[in-house]
C-alpha cells in the first residue's frame, strides 16, 4: 500500500484555532466507518478527525464536516469524525503492516449495556480510532474487523483500570486497498484481525497516557 499522508491542520471557529488530523489517501480506498460524515461502507479519498469545543451542540455534524473538508481542500468523498479531545495528543501503534491511531478522551467512560440514565451525550469522553490495513478485506471481513477493533478497545480500557467498555460517542474508521485478493476474515485470530487488535489496543493505552481526562 502506498504511503498515507497524515497532517495536523488548523481552522478558525469562533474565537478559537482548533486542530484537525487529516489523512490524504494515495488512491480511492475501501473504508468502513461509524463517523457522522462519510460513515458506512464504501470508497473514500480522505479521513479527518476534528477537535471541537466541549460545548459543541450542532445538530448538523455531517454538514459541518463536509464544509470543513472543502475548506481544507479535500476532494471527493471522505470520512469525518469529531471529538473534544486534543487531537494533537494522538498515539500511534503498528503491528506487521497494520497502523492504528487513537485520540483518547476518557472523561465519561460508560458500560455499553448500562441502563439509560437520561444524561446528554458528551464529546469530551470520546475514543476515535483510525486504522490502515495494507491488504484488501472483503466486506464481511471489514464488518468482522470493526467488532475486533471494538473488542481490542475494550481490552485497553479495562487494562487502564476503568470499569467501562468505552464512551458513548466513540467512532472508528478502517481503511484498506480496493485492489487485490480479498481476505475473508477479520476476527481476532485471523491474520489481519489479530494485527489490527494488537495495534488498536496499544494505541488506545498509549493515547490514554497522553490525554487529559
Amino acid at each position: 500500500m502506498d504511503v498515507v499522508q497524515l497532517q495536523t491542520r488548523s481552522r478558525r471557529e469562533g474565537a478559537r484555532d482548533l486542530p484537525v488530523l487529516v489523512w490524504r489517501l494515495p488512491a480511492p480506498m475501501r473504508v468502513i466507518a461509524s463517523a457522522p460524515h462519510g460513515g458506512g461502507l464504501g470508497t473514500r479519498r480522505w479521513v479527518l478527525n476534528a477537535q471541537v469545543p466541549a460545548s459543541y451542540a450542532r445538530r448538523d455534524p455531517e454538514f459541518h464536516l463536509a464544509k470543513l473538508g472543502v475548506s481544507l481542500g479535500l476532494a471527493g468523498r471522505g470520512v469525518g469524525m469529531l471529538t473534544a479531545a486534543d487531537v494533537r495528543r494522538y498515539a500511534t501503534a503498528a503491528d506487521d503492516g497494520v497502523e492504528a491511531l487513537a485520540t483518547v478522551g476518557l472523561g465519561h467512560p460508560v458500560q455499553a449495556a448500562a441502563p439509560d440514565d437520561g444524561r446528554p451525550v458528551d464529546l469530551v469522553g470520546t475514543i476515535n480510532l483510525v486504522a490502515l490495513l495494507p491488504e484488501r478485506l472483503s466486506d464481511a471481513a471489514l464488518v468482522n474487523a470493526v467488532a475486533t477493533a471494538a473488542e481490542a478497545k475494550v481490552q485497553a480500557v479495562r487494562e487502564l483500570g476503568l470499569d467501562a467498555t468505552g464512551t458513548a460517542t466513540d467512532a472508528l474508521c478502517l481503511v484498506c486497498p480496493e485492489q487485490g485478493r480479498a481476505h475473508s476474515f477479520g476476527g481476532p485470530r485471523s491474520l489481519w484481525g489479530a494485527r489490527l487488535a494488537r495495534a488498536v489496543r496499544r494505541a488506545v493505552v498509549d493515547g490514554a497516557g497522553t490525554a487529559t481526562r
